[in-house]
């Protein structure tokens, strides 16, 4: 099975910055409409932002639009999202993915492909 490997969560400031990062298995998602969803407890998940495999075009839930952005290294096949201004609404356990299909940033809502997560806490 071909995986996403989030890491670089962690706990911060309200106000400060965190860079998620999302590590494919070599290869698998080079093509591939990739993302960013988040997860707050007792709440549904939550798109975050995308970008397309050629890392020309992206998209932002209105939330984090210009706080957060979204990058590909396609040479080295690395997802990464930059968090600036953090708040403590941006707490929640963040989620890389991956959609072979997609033909619209803005339709991605059920990626096949997710990594396991990692948690960004922020204190006020």
């Amino acid at each position: 099975q071909v995986q996403l490997v989030e890491s670089g969560g962690g706990l911060v400031q309200a106000g400060g910055s965190l860079r998620l990062s999302c590590a494919p298995s070599e290869g698998a998602f080079r093509r591939s409409a990739m993302g960013w969803f988040r997860q707050a407890p007792g709440k549904e998940r939550e798109f975050v932002a995308a970008i397309n495999w050629e890392a020309t075009s992206t998209y932002y839930s209105a939330s984090v639009k210009g706080r957060f952005t979204i990058s590909r290294d396609t040479a080295n096949n690395v997802l990464y999202l930059q968090m600036n201004g953090l708040k403590p609404e941006d707490t929640a356990v963040y989620y890389c993915a991956a959609d072979p299909r997609l033909g619209r940033l803005d339709s991605m809502t059920s990626p096949p492909f997710w990594g396991q997560g990692t948690q960004v806490t922020v204190s006020s």
